[in-house]
């Protein structure tokens, strides 16, 4: 049945591309600002095939489908799209364009929507095409939005203003900032279409997407420091232009096209990002004669180094957010065997996060992964899929909040009963390059992709590995998932003070077990090596939750990862005890205590 329904919508959508007379189209998860988690308007993916993640690529030709998502999905992919109807891949070993060139032939015309693509992506997409003699186009209308008969509207969540006492920095200094970027280029304005940088340029929050506090809008900055930002007045409460100032004029969407037109006219650059800005928007401003000046996002490398008051609010908000996960744990311990299921135990951590006053929402949908569940990267827990905790299992349970003065991920692996010789042995060689990635000192200029081995090495030695990179940027009550940096083998923006990124390595055997252990940390400068030549960066530990013991093969440790270990305990403990139960407080102290070797 489930089947049929997602046949006869890729049946309608065959139809509109050959009456539209096109061999093809494509299905970003995207929406029109590039965002990480898209509202339900534009889950056109999941619409097409039933898939419910948050990463995937539909490539639709007139008799076959390929469907596309990375290591973090390929189990769920498998579970939950059909196989009879997408050719399924991982888009590491086989990429969307890859498999076009291998399926489309000369004469072939691929439509594509101008807003879900970002300039450089088309660019790739046409010259791989022309490898093979076909072209794409973009479509006036997306294709299957004209199908979906039901589709929900745009979401209208309103804007709340984002207090200086947690941002750190006005508007208006940040505005300063780029303006005096601009006229050192000598442009005219930027165009900002990543919704996160307009909402940490404005010091604005919303609720248009899940998991991220959002609005939805896009803006231009000029060269004045005064700004236009593009945003529907039913978003907007009466007090909040009081908050912006008067250099921010506050216009309706629709009047973005003509901003722009006026923007190309004066005959001065416009800065445009190709990585994130809608191909629609350079295609748009080439027609009006603008000057495009193909830069970063301007906002993208101030938003990823934070100043001063927002690492103090990260370090708060990890503590209160320990401290919650620490009460959980100790309750896991009593109560796991007692016919406990994940989503049970999914909520009641939820429930000590929601008695924190700044508490905002989860930062993502919790993983709460039992047995054979922890090894899918990504698993979400369902009533369907909903498993019960049992004795030699592992548990993999990775979750993170939003408050309003920062924002948390981290991962905990727990074993349920006694963990086999085999689980501890993976257990410690991910701990061991967890310890290392933590530990590292390196020099100005060192990339996240330079680091990345690190964690890697001691499964590397047993011939195993993990799909995943290693550690991804994090935002200020903003984005889980915060680019430009990264701890990714093909990331190449260099580290800088201020940043936070998580530490994230695990082991995965599918249908048995899965490993993470993962905190976040920020780049902070180590002063005072003696002998040192260069500036010289480390990391801070942000997160603070107690390992499990029982899963650490002690004697597999070298005497430095010991004292890690026994650091890092000794600092939850000094930390958190406040914040905790006498309960609680005695379950830590047996948790954390020194250990002997």
């Amino acid at each position: 049945m489930i089947n049929s329904i997602f046949s006869e919508r890729l049946s309608s959508l065959r139809r509109e591309i050959e009456s539209a007379g096109f061999d093809g189209f494509l299905v970003p998860m995207a929406d029109e600002y590039q965002s990480e988690y898209v509202p339900p308007c534009a889950r056109r993916v999941a619409f097409l095939s039933g898939f419910s993640g948050s990463a995937a690529y539909i490539v639709v030709l007139k008799d076959r489908a390929g469907f596309f998502t990375d290591g973090r999905y390929t189990l769920q992919a498998a579970q939950q799209v059909s196989g009879e109807l997408f050719s399924l891949f991982n888009c590491a070993e086989k990429p969307p364009l890859a498999w076009l060139e291998e399926n489309v032939g000369k004469g072939a015309r691929i439509a594509y929507d101008p807003w879900l693509h970002p300039s450089e992506g088309i660019e790739r997409l046409k010259k791989a095409l022309a490898k093979v003699g076909a072209d794409a186009a973009p479509v006036a209308r997306n294709l299957v939005d004209v199908i979906w008969e039901d589709r929900p509207a745009a979401p209208l969540e309103p804007v709340v203003a984002h207090d200086l006492a947690y941002a750190g920095k006005s508007s208006a200094d940040k505005r300063r900032e780029i303006a005096e970027a601009l006229k050192k280029k000598n442009l005219a304005a930027a165009v900002i279409t990543d919704a996160a940088s307009v909402a940490w340029l404005l010091n604005v929050r919303g609720r248009d997407v899940a998991h991220t506090p959002l609005p939805l809008s896009r803006a231009v900055v000029k060269d004045d420091a005064s700004a236009l930002w593009f945003v529907d007045a039913r978003k907007v409460p009466d007090g909040l232009p009081a908050h912006l100032g008067d250099p921010v004029s506050i216009l309706p969407p629709e009047d973005f096209p003509a901003a722009l037109g006026n923007l190309a006219r004066a005959g001065r650059g416009i800065l445009l990002d190709p990585a994130n800005a809608p191909s629609w928007i350079g295609d748009y401003l080439r027609e009006v004669g603008g000057e495009i000046e193909k830069d970063k996002d301007p906002c993208a490398l101030p938003r990823a180094i934070k100043n001063d008051v927002e690492l103090a609010g990260m370090r708060a908000a990890h503590r209160r957010d320990g401290a919650a996960l620490t009460k959980f744990l100790a309750w896991l311990d009593k109560h796991w065997e007692g016919g406990l299921t994940e989503l049970e135990a999914e909520d009641k951590l939820a429930a000590f996060r929601e008695a924190d006053d700044k508490y905002r929402g989860p930062s993502f949908d919790t993983i709460s992964g039992a047995g054979e569940h922890g090894a899918i990267v990504h698993y979400r827990a369902t009533r369907e899929s909903n498993a019960r905790l049992m004795r030699g299992q592992l548990f993999l349970l990775d979750s993170g909040g939003q408050y309003l003065d920062g924002t948390t991920d981290v991962t905990r692996t727990v074993a349920l009963g006694e963990p086999s010789a085999e689980m501890r042995d993976r257990f410690t060689r991910v701990l061991k390059g967890h310890i290392a990635l933590a530990s590292a000192r390196f020099p100005d200029g060192t990339a996240g992709g330079d680091l990345d081995a690190l964690t890697r090495q001691f499964l590397w030695a047993q011939g195993l590995d993990y799909g995943h990179g290693t550690g991804h940027g994090v935002g200020c009550y903003l984005g889980v998932h915060e680019g430009p940096q990264a701890i990714s083998r093909r990331n190449k923006v260099p580290l800088k003070p201020g940043m936070v990124l998580s530490n994230e390595p695990g082991f995965y055997k599918a249908g048995h077990y899965g490993i993470r252990i993962e905190n976040l940390q920020a780049v902070v400068e180590v002063a005072g090596l003696a002998g040192g030549e260069r500036k010289t960066y480390g990391f801070e530990t942000l997160t603070l939750a107690p390992l499990d013991r029982k899963l650490i093969e002690i004697g597999s440790l070298s005497r430095d990862e010991v004292k890690w270990i026994d650091a890092y305990h000794r600092r939850v403990r000094e930390e958190l005890q406040g914040m905790l139960d006498e309960e609680t407080r005695g379950w830590l102290e047996e948790e954390t205590r020194l250990i002997e070797k």
